[in-house]
Protein backbone atom coordinates (compact mmCIF):
# COMPACT_ATOMS: atom_id res chain seq x y z
CA UNK A 1 0.00 0.00 0.00
CA UNK A 2 1.16 3.31 -0.54
CA UNK A 3 3.93 2.16 -2.59
CA UNK A 4 3.09 3.84 -5.82
CA UNK A 5 3.51 0.79 -8.06
CA UNK A 6 6.37 -1.60 -8.64
CA UNK A 7 8.94 1.83 -8.89
CA UNK A 8 12.30 1.23 -7.44
CA UNK A 9 12.83 3.20 -4.59
CA UNK A 10 15.74 4.97 -2.65
CA UNK A 11 17.52 4.04 0.52
CA UNK A 12 15.83 6.45 2.50
CA UNK A 13 12.42 6.04 1.34
CA UNK A 14 9.29 7.60 2.66
CA UNK A 15 10.96 11.08 3.71
CA UNK A 16 8.33 13.00 1.65
CA UNK A 17 5.22 11.08 1.01
CA UNK A 18 5.28 7.45 2.70
CA UNK A 19 2.10 7.01 4.12
CA UNK A 20 3.13 3.66 5.93
CA UNK A 21 5.89 5.80 7.47
CA UNK A 22 3.57 8.31 8.82
CA UNK A 23 1.00 5.94 10.00
CA UNK A 24 3.90 4.45 12.30
CA UNK A 25 5.59 7.57 13.36
CA UNK A 26 1.98 8.34 14.60
CA UNK A 27 0.77 4.92 16.44
CA UNK A 28 4.52 4.62 18.15
CA UNK A 29 4.51 8.27 19.37
CA UNK A 30 0.62 7.33 21.43
CA UNK A 31 2.16 3.36 22.27
CA UNK A 32 4.64 5.76 24.05
CA UNK A 33 2.43 6.02 27.15
CA UNK A 34 1.33 2.68 27.04
CA UNK A 35 5.35 1.24 27.67
CA UNK A 36 6.00 0.31 31.12
CA UNK A 37 9.15 -2.05 32.32
CA UNK A 38 9.33 -3.29 28.91
CA UNK A 39 11.45 -1.96 26.22
CA UNK A 40 9.67 -1.46 22.39
CA UNK A 41 11.54 -0.35 19.45
CA UNK A 42 11.72 2.98 18.68
CA UNK A 43 10.55 4.49 15.70
CA UNK A 44 13.68 5.36 13.56
CA UNK A 45 14.07 1.24 14.57
CA UNK A 46 11.06 0.86 13.07
CA UNK A 47 11.14 2.41 10.42
CA UNK A 48 14.45 1.08 9.19
CA UNK A 49 12.17 -1.94 7.91
CA UNK A 50 10.13 0.11 5.94
CA UNK A 51 9.90 1.25 2.64
CA UNK A 52 12.97 -1.13 0.37
CA UNK A 53 12.90 -2.97 2.86
CA UNK A 54 9.78 -3.54 4.12
CA UNK A 55 6.79 -6.08 2.56
CA UNK A 56 6.54 -3.63 -0.68
CA UNK A 57 10.36 -4.12 -1.37
CA UNK A 58 10.43 -8.01 -1.68
CA UNK A 59 7.93 -7.43 -4.55
CA UNK A 60 11.15 -5.82 -6.27
CA UNK A 61 13.35 -7.95 -5.30
CA UNK A 62 12.08 -11.64 -5.57
CA UNK A 63 8.76 -11.45 -7.91
CA UNK A 64 6.74 -13.92 -7.30
CA UNK A 65 8.36 -15.32 -4.96
CA UNK A 66 7.05 -15.58 -1.00
CA UNK A 67 5.05 -12.17 -1.98
CA UNK A 68 3.15 -10.49 0.62
CA UNK A 69 -0.44 -10.85 0.08
CA UNK A 70 -1.92 -7.90 1.93
CA UNK A 71 -5.50 -7.78 -0.14
CA UNK A 72 -8.61 -9.05 1.85
CA UNK A 73 -12.52 -9.29 1.07
CA UNK A 74 -14.41 -7.58 3.76
CA UNK A 75 -17.79 -9.30 2.74
CA UNK A 76 -16.23 -12.92 2.95
CA UNK A 77 -13.84 -12.54 6.07
CA UNK A 78 -12.84 -16.19 7.17
CA UNK A 79 -11.30 -17.22 10.09
CA UNK A 80 -8.34 -18.60 8.41
CA UNK A 81 -7.80 -15.45 5.77
CA UNK A 82 -4.53 -15.10 4.78
CA UNK A 83 -4.10 -11.57 5.71
CA UNK A 84 -5.34 -12.13 9.62
CA UNK A 85 -2.97 -15.08 9.76
CA UNK A 86 0.29 -13.23 8.55
CA UNK A 87 -1.02 -10.19 10.88
CA UNK A 88 -1.45 -13.13 13.58
CA UNK A 89 1.91 -14.46 12.92
CA UNK A 90 3.90 -11.35 13.10
CA UNK A 91 1.95 -10.29 16.23
CA UNK A 92 3.25 -13.48 18.34
CA UNK A 93 6.91 -12.63 16.52
CA UNK A 94 6.79 -9.50 17.58
CA UNK A 95 5.93 -10.91 21.83
CA UNK A 96 8.53 -13.32 21.23
CA UNK A 97 11.15 -10.90 20.32
CA UNK A 98 10.21 -8.26 23.39
CA UNK A 99 10.23 -11.25 25.44
CA UNK A 100 13.98 -11.93 24.79
CA UNK A 101 14.89 -8.01 24.37
CA UNK A 102 15.40 -8.52 20.70
CA UNK A 103 15.22 -5.08 19.19
CA UNK A 104 16.41 -5.57 16.05
CA UNK A 105 13.87 -8.53 15.70
CA UNK A 106 11.25 -7.05 17.63
CA UNK A 107 11.80 -3.84 15.41
CA UNK A 108 11.19 -5.79 11.78
CA UNK A 109 7.75 -7.66 13.07
CA UNK A 110 6.51 -4.15 14.18
CA UNK A 111 7.16 -2.45 11.21
CA UNK A 112 6.08 -5.82 9.02
CA UNK A 113 3.00 -6.31 11.36
CA UNK A 114 1.67 -2.61 11.13
CA UNK A 115 2.20 -2.90 7.20
CA UNK A 116 0.24 -5.13 7.18
CA UNK A 117 -2.85 -4.42 9.32
CA UNK A 118 -2.44 -0.70 7.45
CA UNK A 119 -3.22 -2.75 4.31
CA UNK A 120 -5.73 -4.19 5.49
CA UNK A 121 -7.26 -0.98 6.05
CA UNK A 122 -7.19 0.48 2.89
CA UNK A 123 -10.28 0.55 0.20
CA UNK A 124 -7.86 -0.12 -2.64
CA UNK A 125 -7.17 -3.35 -1.08
CA UNK A 126 -10.40 -4.68 -0.64
CA UNK A 127 -10.54 -5.25 -4.30
CA UNK A 128 -9.94 -8.24 -6.05
CA UNK A 129 -6.58 -7.20 -7.33
CA UNK A 130 -4.66 -10.56 -7.65
CA UNK A 131 -7.74 -12.18 -9.47
CA UNK A 132 -8.15 -8.93 -12.11
CA UNK A 133 -4.51 -8.97 -12.85
CA UNK A 134 -4.38 -12.91 -12.89
CA UNK A 135 -7.61 -12.66 -15.92
CA UNK A 136 -5.08 -10.23 -17.45
CA UNK A 137 -2.25 -12.59 -17.24
CA UNK A 138 -4.75 -15.59 -18.37
CA UNK A 139 -2.87 -17.91 -16.45
CA UNK A 140 -1.92 -18.59 -12.74
CA UNK A 141 1.35 -18.04 -13.26
CA UNK A 142 3.46 -16.23 -10.93
CA UNK A 143 5.93 -13.54 -12.34
CA UNK A 144 9.73 -14.47 -12.34
CA UNK A 145 10.96 -10.71 -12.22
CA UNK A 146 10.10 -7.15 -12.39
CA UNK A 147 9.02 -6.88 -15.78
CA UNK A 148 6.96 -9.89 -16.17
CA UNK A 149 5.54 -8.26 -12.94
CA UNK A 150 4.70 -5.23 -14.56
CA UNK A 151 4.11 -5.97 -18.10
CA UNK A 152 0.99 -8.03 -19.15
CA UNK A 153 1.61 -10.61 -21.23
CA UNK A 154 -0.28 -10.69 -25.05
CA UNK A 155 -0.73 -14.20 -25.39
CA UNK A 156 1.37 -14.20 -28.66
CA UNK A 157 -1.25 -11.00 -30.31
CA UNK A 158 0.12 -7.32 -30.59
CA UNK A 159 -3.44 -6.71 -30.57
CA UNK A 160 -3.96 -8.64 -26.99
CA UNK A 161 -1.07 -7.24 -25.70
CA UNK A 162 -1.89 -3.64 -26.23
CA UNK A 163 -5.23 -4.06 -24.77
CA UNK A 164 -3.99 -6.00 -21.80
CA UNK A 165 -1.51 -3.38 -20.83
CA UNK A 166 -4.19 -0.57 -21.48
CA UNK A 167 -6.51 -1.99 -18.62
CA UNK A 168 -3.47 -2.55 -16.47
CA UNK A 169 -1.65 0.93 -17.14
CA UNK A 170 -3.85 3.04 -19.12
CA UNK A 171 -6.52 5.61 -17.63
CA UNK A 172 -8.68 3.50 -14.98
CA UNK A 173 -6.78 0.59 -15.32
CA UNK A 174 -6.09 -1.41 -12.23
CA UNK A 175 -3.01 -0.46 -11.19
CA UNK A 176 -2.80 3.04 -12.30
CA UNK A 177 -6.79 3.03 -10.14
CA UNK A 178 -5.00 1.39 -7.78
CA UNK A 179 -1.92 4.22 -7.07
CA UNK A 180 -3.62 7.37 -8.15
CA UNK A 181 -5.80 6.59 -4.77
CA UNK A 182 -3.09 5.68 -2.57
CA UNK A 183 -1.43 9.04 -4.19
CA UNK A 184 -4.36 10.96 -2.64
CA UNK A 185 -4.69 9.05 0.14
CA UNK A 186 -0.97 9.50 0.95
CA UNK A 187 -1.07 13.27 -0.16
CA UNK A 188 -3.97 14.22 2.37
CA UNK A 189 -2.69 12.44 5.06
CA UNK A 190 1.12 14.42 5.09
CA UNK A 191 0.31 17.47 6.85
CA UNK A 192 -2.17 16.34 10.16
CA UNK A 193 -0.89 14.87 13.52
CA UNK A 194 -3.95 12.57 14.14
CA UNK A 195 -3.97 13.32 17.92
CA UNK A 196 -7.29 11.66 17.97
CA UNK A 197 -6.34 8.20 17.35
CA UNK A 198 -4.71 7.56 20.19
CA UNK A 199 -6.38 4.76 22.26
CA UNK A 200 -7.98 5.73 25.38
CA UNK A 201 -8.96 3.06 28.15
CA UNK A 202 -12.25 2.17 26.92
CA UNK A 203 -9.67 0.85 23.78
CA UNK A 204 -8.10 -0.99 25.60
CA UNK A 205 -10.37 -2.63 27.76
CA UNK A 206 -12.29 -3.70 24.30
CA UNK A 207 -8.78 -5.11 23.59
CA UNK A 208 -8.33 -7.12 26.50
CA UNK A 209 -12.21 -8.70 26.31
CA UNK A 210 -12.60 -9.23 22.27
CA UNK A 211 -8.73 -9.36 21.19
CA UNK A 212 -7.64 -7.52 18.61
CA UNK A 213 -8.84 -10.04 15.57
CA UNK A 214 -12.32 -9.07 15.86
CA UNK A 215 -11.59 -5.08 16.35
CA UNK A 216 -9.61 -5.50 13.43
CA UNK A 217 -12.03 -7.06 11.47
CA UNK A 218 -15.06 -4.69 12.73
CA UNK A 219 -13.06 -1.64 11.38
CA UNK A 220 -12.59 -3.45 8.00
CA UNK A 221 -16.44 -4.10 7.56
CA UNK A 222 -16.61 -0.16 8.69
CA UNK A 223 -14.38 1.40 6.31
CA UNK A 224 -15.62 -1.17 3.75
CA UNK A 225 -18.89 0.88 4.08
CA UNK A 226 -18.04 3.93 3.26
CA UNK A 227 -17.54 2.85 -0.59
CA UNK A 228 -14.70 5.14 -1.14
CA UNK A 229 -12.81 2.73 -3.69
CA UNK A 230 -15.76 2.55 -5.64
CA UNK A 231 -16.51 6.31 -5.48
CA UNK A 232 -12.81 6.80 -6.42
CA UNK A 233 -13.38 4.82 -9.87
CA UNK A 234 -16.42 6.58 -10.57
CA UNK A 235 -15.39 10.29 -9.76
CA UNK A 236 -12.31 10.70 -9.26
CA UNK A 237 -10.30 12.19 -6.26
CA UNK A 238 -13.11 14.66 -4.48
CA UNK A 239 -13.68 16.63 -1.29
CA UNK A 240 -15.41 13.94 0.54
CA UNK A 241 -12.69 11.71 -0.06
CA UNK A 242 -10.40 13.84 1.60
CA UNK A 243 -12.34 14.36 4.25
CA UNK A 244 -13.06 11.11 4.77
CA UNK A 245 -9.21 9.80 4.46
CA UNK A 246 -8.83 12.61 7.44
CA UNK A 247 -11.21 11.91 9.50
CA UNK A 248 -12.16 8.42 9.21
CA UNK A 249 -9.76 6.02 7.29
CA UNK A 250 -6.66 7.23 8.84
CA UNK A 251 -7.53 7.96 12.00
CA UNK A 252 -8.64 4.60 11.87
CA UNK A 253 -5.76 3.13 10.12
CA UNK A 254 -3.11 4.49 13.22
CA UNK A 255 -5.68 3.57 15.94
CA UNK A 256 -5.10 -0.28 14.22
CA UNK A 257 -1.77 0.01 14.58
CA UNK A 258 -1.43 1.05 17.66
CA UNK A 259 -3.71 -1.58 19.24
CA UNK A 260 -1.71 -4.62 17.34
CA UNK A 261 1.67 -3.71 18.77
CA UNK A 262 -0.43 -2.69 22.46
CA UNK A 263 -1.65 -6.64 22.14
CA UNK A 264 1.94 -8.00 21.17
CA UNK A 265 3.01 -6.02 24.24
CA UNK A 266 0.75 -6.71 26.62
CA UNK A 267 0.80 -10.67 25.73
CA UNK A 268 5.16 -10.16 25.89
CA UNK A 269 4.34 -8.77 29.45
CA UNK A 270 1.99 -11.19 30.58
CA UNK A 271 4.02 -14.03 29.68
CA UNK A 272 7.07 -12.66 31.58
CA UNK A 273 4.85 -12.82 34.77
Amino acid sequence: MYAFGPIPRQKRTGRIIGTHQKIDRVARRHLSRHITSLPFPAISEILHFEGSRGPDGVKLKSPGRDEPRHFIDPKAITADDQLLQTINDHSLNLTSALKSSDMTRAAFEAAWLAHAVTDGLTPAHHDPFDEQVKMLRNDDTEPVNVRSKVIMAGNGSRRQFIRNNWHYWGAKGIMTTHTLFEAGVATTAKPLAFKNAAADTEDLTELQERGFRAIYIDMIRAIDSLGMYERFKRDGWTRTLAQQTTRELIPTIIHAVELAWIEAYDRALKEME
